[in-house]
C-alpha cells in the first residue's frame, strides 16, 4: 500500500461512512455516538474502524476495507494507527474466528467470555445466541 491517510471522522462526514456501509456491508451501520476512524487511499474513502463505548469500556464494533483495497495492508495500517492513537486496556473486540489472528497481531488476546466486563459479557452472549460465531478478545499490548 502506497499511502493511506487515516483520521478521526468529523461528524459532518457520517453520511459518507453510512453510504459506504450501505454499498459494501449493508448489515452494519455507523452511528454518531461511536468513535470512528476513516482511511483514504488515493483520496478515496477506503476503510473504516468503529468503537462503541459501553459503560467505561469500548468495543471495537467493526472494521471494513472496501473490496478493491483489501489484501494491500490497509487494515493493518488502520490497526497500527488505532494502537498509536486510541487503544487502551479498556478496549475489547468480538472477532470472527477467521480474524482472531489478525487482531492478535495488533495487541488483542483471546479471553474466556467470563472474563469480559458484565455489560460486554451480556452483549457477547446475545450475539452468540443469535448464531454469530465470535471470539472475545481484549487489547493488552503493553
Amino acid at each position: 500500500m502506497n499511502q493511506i491517510n487515516i483520521q478521526a471522522l468529523e461528524p459532518i462526514k457520517l453520511p459518507l461512512v453510512q453510504k459506504l456501509y450501505k454499498k459494501h456491508y449493508p448489515s452494519a451501520k455507523a452511528k454518531k455516538d461511536e468513535l470512528i476512524f476513516i482511511g483514504y487511499c488515493h483520496n478515496e474513502l477506503c476503510s473504516v474502524v468503529r468503537f462503541r463505548s459501553i459503560d467505561r469500556w469500548r468495543l471495537l464494533t467493526g472494521m471494513m476495507v472496501i473490496p478493491e483495497f483489501r489484501q494491500k495492508g490497509v487494515a493493518h495500517e488502520m490497526m497500527r494507527y488505532c494502537k498509536q492513537k486510541t487503544l487502551s486496556d479498556y478496549d475489547y473486540c468480538f472477532a470472527y474466528s477467521h480474524l482472531a489472528e489478525f487482531y492478535t497481531q495488533h495487541g488483542f488476546s483471546i479471553i474466556p467470555n467470563e472474563k469480559l466486563p458484565n455489560p460486554l459479557q451480556q452483549l457477547f452472549e446475545r450475539y452468540s445466541n443469535s448464531g454469530k460465531q465470535l471470539i472475545p478478545m481484549k487489547f493488552d499490548d503493553f
